[in-house]
């Protein structure tokens, strides 16, 4: 697409860009009201068989990552007009979700302005090392690289990393603002734990949350790893870098079914958020049906997306991912000097 096409695009998108608090804070009723009435559910299944907690719990999972859907649309700005209430929601379903506001809005924006950027890679994306920088690493760097990528150790142990320990702190740099936050986030999720050990026991608890926290967050790393980690996806150098390029060949489409699309808050539609993040996600689908050209984007299925599992490399000769057993086939580049790239994997669903 031309330039002026890309901002032609972008004029056509801006009218969604408004949010709707109506439906805005129906949304909140209809998700967090059944994620309270699931979970109280879980404890009463634990006096009738833990096969059903599991159960309830794995919906209860499913209305989690929904919340933090709505906890993302309020680091963008965009599910209330007011900018107080989308930092007091925030902040809520921060708490509920172990993120806090501040500290992920920001690494979350900076995704979005660098998404693609290979000379600007580290902060809020997935660690992601070209066929050359991984040639041209030493022993070390190439163990921690395939320990990160190893499907079990991103998408079983990384969210009690990330949600557990990561988030509880803050960068050297964060703002006042940020550290704050950050406190007041970490000491509340504290008080709500002790609390409800307090009244259904510390067992009772782990036996509900625990499930829940684990298959929401990985849920959650998996639809921010296979939006951006596809075969044929977007990574350039600065020079050659285009932000609209980035949304729409660097983001998929996720076509999900209807009752897991509404769960996940349409955030399938990544080439659409990732094009305008103040677009709220109960417009998202809306966008996309009314504009050809979004429908032709690069679209992913659950069963083709299981295959971004074995994408590990981008091989800049090639514009696309490879596994480690296609190293084979490449030869290395001279060394060169590479920034530094730092492994996080601050989801941003």
């Amino acid at each position: 697409m031309a330039k002026q096409n890309h901002n032609q695009l972008r004029k056509q998108i801006a009218p969604y860009e408004k949010s709707s608090t109506k439906d805005s804070v129906w949304q909140v009723i209809n998700t967090l009201v059944p994620f309270f009435v699931l979970w109280y559910l879980a404890y009463l299944s634990l006096s009738v068989s833990y096969v059903l907690t599991l159960a309830i719990s794995v919906v209860a999972a499913g209305f989690l990552v929904r919340i933090f859907i709505i906890f993302h649309d309020c680091c963008h700005q965009s599910f209330f007009k007011n900018r107080r209430a989308n930092q007091i929601l925030g902040t809520i379903t921060g708490i509920m979700t172990f993120v806090p506001y501040e500290q992920w809005k920001h690494s979350h924006s900076v995704h979005h302005a660098t998404s693609g950027n290979l000379n600007k890679r580290g902060t809020g994306d997935v660690w992601v090392l070209t066929v050359d920088e991984y040639l041209n690493s030493s022993f070390w760097r190439k163990l921690a690289y395939r320990l990160y990528r190893n499907p079990f150790v991103m998408f079983v142990l990384g969210p009690i990393y990330i949600f557990l320990i990561e988030y509880r702190f803050n960068e050297k740099d964060a703002r006042m603002k940020e550290r704050l936050n950050t406190y007041v986030t970490n000491f509340s999720i504290v008080a709500v734990i002790a609390v409800l050990c307090w009244a259904i026991g510390w067992q009772a608890f782990l036996l509900i949350q625990g499930p829940i926290f684990l298959i929401s967050g990985s849920l959650g790393i998996w639809l921010f790893y296979v939006q951006h980690q596809f075969e044929d996806s977007y990574f350039e150098h600065e020079e050659q870098w285009d932000y609209v390029k980035a949304a729409l060949e660097g983001s998929s489409y996720y076509k999900l079914p209807k009752v897991l699309q509404w769960l996940t808050g349409n955030i399938g539609f990544h080439h659409i958020h990732h094009l305008s993040p103040r677009v709220p996600n109960y417009k998202l689908e809306e966008v996309h049906n009314n504009h050809q050209v979004l429908q032709d984007v690069q679209t992913i299925t659950i069963r083709s997306s299981l295959k971004s599992i074995h994408f590990r490399l981008w091989d800049e000769q090639n514009k696309a991912f490879i596994g480690f057993k296609d190293l084979k086939s490449v030869k290395a580049k001279p060394k060169v000097k590479t920034s530094k790239i730092s492994p996080s994997v601050k989801s941003e669903l």
